[in-house]
């Protein structure tokens, strides 16, 4: 047997993968194994506690039957689908926001280029730009978590691609319509509006579209839309980017299952009015019986500073009592004191509101 050769390969890998990377929140499966606990309350990653709608199923069923052919390379189906829920406008999908967001920096963005960045907020942005070769100037929110505009104009000034998250992840803060067009109207590059929270809020930043060739919304399903395991993005988009972005798309990203479901997904609004009036409720709920500060919050989350403890300690400490939920400390701007807080069931939270106040 011929001998392997030496090691020295890693020495290829990129000095950015090096070290870092997503940070996930700690799944049940590990919390079951570590404490022997049955009942788990989910609420570190923000998802419907709701299984997707019944006519979703019936579609990703349907759909499993010609899972031996190529699924549609244009997503038609889905891209009419989204017309129909939201008007006339342009889409993109990929697998995952994650995916359309790695999409359109491969559109737009060479090594070299500045993007900026909001934060602290969803971590991908900055690796999915450092992927791309990308300069990355992050512009930290004021206090309260409100964006300083002037601070990010003066750094996206510059910059080919800009990201802003409304509501934003892991803050909940919602940046007004008028806001974000002051923003549009100062910038020369793109702003990138990552709605994937806005159902759970009062904002419809959709109208902008018609107004500026810069906006790109982000959109995905995870969320309102029960299918987080499925990995459906997409983004409303300017009519000139959508010819490139199919070019720097990767081949079918988006399965034949995901894209069914999804239309399925969009054919039943009475199941994202149900998600969405339980976040409000429950959301309120959190928000007044909390013994610790939770900031005002327009997602199907809330932030929660447990000061003078740490979001690690407190988070560890929830978990042996069967409440998972994702401490902030990997939040860059952030400090370490928060715990973010998914809006589950009602015993969900009620029974985080009780372990939490007893602390």
């Amino acid at each position: 047997m011929a001998e392997k050769r030496g090691c020295g390969f890693d020495s290829l890998v990129r000095d950015c993968y090096r070290s870092g990377g997503y940070v996930f929140a700690p799944s049940p499966a590990t919390l079951q194994d570590r404490h022997a606990i049955t009942r788990i309350a989910r609420l570190a990653s923000n998802e419907n506690p709701d299984p997707p709608s019944p006519r979703a199923i019936e579609m990703a069923v349907a759909a499993l039957s010609q899972a031996n052919r190529y699924p549609d390379e244009h997503v038609t189906g889905l891209v009419r689908a989204l017309r129909e829920y939201h008007g006339p406008y342009n889409f993109v999908v990929g697998v995952g926001m994650d995916g359309v967001i790695e999409t359109i920096l491969r559109t737009l963005v060479a090594a070299g280029d500045r993007v900026v960045v909001s934060t602290p907020t969803f971590s991908f942005y900055r690796l999915a730009a450092i992927g791309q070769g990308a300069e990355v100037r992050e512009v930290l929110r004021r206090k309260d978590f409100s964006v300083d505009i002037t601070r990010f104009l003066k750094e996206a000034q510059a910059a080919k691609v800009a990201f802003l998250c409304s509501p934003n992840n892991p803050t909940g803060t919602v940046t007004s319509c008028s806001e974000v067009e002051e923003i549009l109207g100062a910038m020369e590059g793109v702003l990138f509006l990552d709605n994937a929270y806005v159902e759970f809020c009062y904002e419809d930043y959709r109208p902008l579209m018609k107004k500026y060739d810069n906006l790109i919304i982000g959109r995905t399903m995870s969320k309102a839309f029960s299918l987080a395991g499925l990995r459906v993005g997409y983004a409303f988009v300017p009519d000139w980017i959508v010819p490139c972005y199919s070019r720097a798309a990767t081949p079918f990203s988006l399965n034949s299952v995901s894209a069914a479901a999804a239309i399925g997904a969009l054919q039943d609004p009475a199941h994202v009015a149900r998600a969405r009036d339980r976040v409000f409720g429950l959301r309120k709920m959190v928000t007044e019986r909390c013994r610790f500060p939770v900031t005002p919050s327009g997602a199907n989350f809330v932030l929660v500073d447990v000061s003078p403890r740490t979001g690690r300690e407190v988070s560890e400490e929830l978990a042996t009592k069967g409440v998972l939920v994702r401490s902030c400390e990997s939040f860059p701007g952030l400090g370490d004191q928060y715990i973010r807080v998914s809006i589950g069931e009602e015993w969900e939270m009620e029974l985080f509101i009780s372990e939490i106040n007893r602390l």
